[in-house]
């Protein structure tokens, strides 16, 4: 059968009015917001149930599956295995259950995975590397939750755990799941840096963060202009300002952290005795890494970054959307005529495109003008809008298409709608 054409009058994405001054969308007047917290509140993508949590509504739900498959087909292309870890553990969240045993929701999962290695009696060192990773919901009993998605105390995250036979090895994984980062980062198109970072409670001894700079950023960096080095200033001993490879002046900028990343070597195997059989049949300790990447703080990042102050710019690979069809309005001359010849372009993108289909939305809000709707669209940044406007009823019918991204609006004909849409990247 024929594709549905989903019904932005059907979908639960509740939009708000813009909110002036710096008035906080979470009943707390005065209380600072970010731009991405602004637009995602306004956009119907999240909606505060307490301070620091939020319901991920279906549009944002949508691009963080999104999200998850891109980073399933990177972590994957280095060996990665996805599994599931329980989210009890020693540290945080701490509650109590009905037979009185005390648990906590943890963050992090360094010692549950050390632990179901360390159960692994049989391991030889041809089993090794093992490149486990798992994306799930994660508990921070965040004393401030602030700025959205970008600091909350439930967030999703996807988080890796490395064993390897040898630290040459486990360096050389290292320096893989960091290209990795790096390739995702870049596919998204996300203008990242890759710092030096402290090793902190995680512990290990080596450690780098990957920023997003950004003005609402909580962590200050110092970079070399020339790309020579890249550090967060908790790092450093003191003021810092020459670059020590080139000698170059370092700027200071404010950055998101999206990804960590975590070289640990025996830290958590000699505790959990988690040993393989090497070569010469003796037991071994592995040498560990752990890596994180923010699942949800990419998005929020992302908007961050991408967006202006009053319309959404998303990553075109992980938009909800990728294009949204608007109708003439009810009621005008170009109703009639403008409504069939825009299914039919619908139609022929199904046939042509079907994985694009299903990745489009139909603004079915006639009694609305199309500039309104228009401004709709931009607002929640659908990377492509295909509108039937007055040219329509010109023989051939001339549609225009907004790319939002790149800013510019074409007119094109039914075919030339379908040979641009056809370049359009879905995931």
């Amino acid at each position: 059968g024929r594709a549905r054409r989903p019904l932005l009058s059907q979908l639960f994405q509740p939009l708000a009015l813009p909110m002036g001054g710096q008035a906080g969308p979470e009943g707390r007047p005065g209380e600072p917001t970010c731009r991405s917290q602004r637009l995602m509140l306004q956009g119907g993508l999240i909606h505060p149930t307490s301070p620091g949590c939020y319901c991920y509504l279906p549009p944002t739900v949508r691009a963080m599956e999104k999200l998850i498959k891109l980073m399933d087909e990177e972590m994957q292309a280095v060996g990665g295995q996805k599994l599931n870890l329980p989210s009890m553990g020693p540290e945080l969240f701490r509650l109590v259950d009905r037979h009185d045993h005390g648990y906590c929701l943890g963050p992090t999962h360094e010692e549950v995975v050390t632990a179901l290695v360390a159960s692994q009696s049989g391991l030889s060192y041809k089993q090794l590397p093992l490149r486990l990773y798992q994306v799930t919901r994660k508990f921070r009993d965040e004393p401030k939750p602030r700025f959205g998605l970008l600091r909350s105390r439930e967030f999703y995250m996807k988080d890796m755990y490395t064993f390897d036979a040898s630290e040459e090895a486990a360096r050389r994984t290292y320096e893989q799941v960091c290209d990795a980062y790096c390739s995702l980062l870049t596919r998204l198109g996300l203008p990242f840096v890759k710092v030096q970072a402290a090793t902190g409670t995680i512990g290990g001894t080596t450690s780098h963060e990957f920023q997003l700079p950004a003005d609402v950023g909580e962590d200050r960096l110092v970079l070399c202009p020339q790309g020579h080095f890249a550090a967060n200033v908790e790092t450093l001993s003191g003021e810092q300002t020459l670059c020590p490879t080139c000698g170059e002046k370092l700027t200071e900028t404010k950055g998101i952290e999206v990804g960590h990343t975590f070289y640990l070597g025996t830290k958590y195997s000699s505790v959990a005795n988690a040993v393989f059989s090497s070569a010469e049949n003796k037991p071994q300790l592995a040498e560990m890494g752990c890596y994180g990447l923010g699942v949800t703080r990419i998005l929020a990042a992302s908007i961050e970054v991408f967006s202006t102050e009053d319309s959404i710019r998303w990553p075109s690979l992980i938009a909800p959307y990728q294009l949204c069809f608007i109708p003439p309005k009810r009621g005008s001359k170009e109703e009639e005529e403008g409504a069939v010849l825009l299914e039919r372009v619908y139609d022929d993108l199904a046939e042509a495109l079907p994985h694009l289909a299903g990745d489009s939305v139909l603004d079915d809000r006639t009694q609305l003008t199309v500039g309104k709707r228009l401004k709709d669209a931009k607002r929640l940044g659908y990377p492509y809008v295909v509108v039937a406007g007055k040219k329509v009823c010109e023989e051939p019918p001339i549609f225009e298409v907004w790319n939002q991204n790149a800013g510019e609006v074409l007119f094109l004909t039914r075919e030339g709608v379908i040979e641009l849409l056809s370049k359009v990247q879905v995931l």
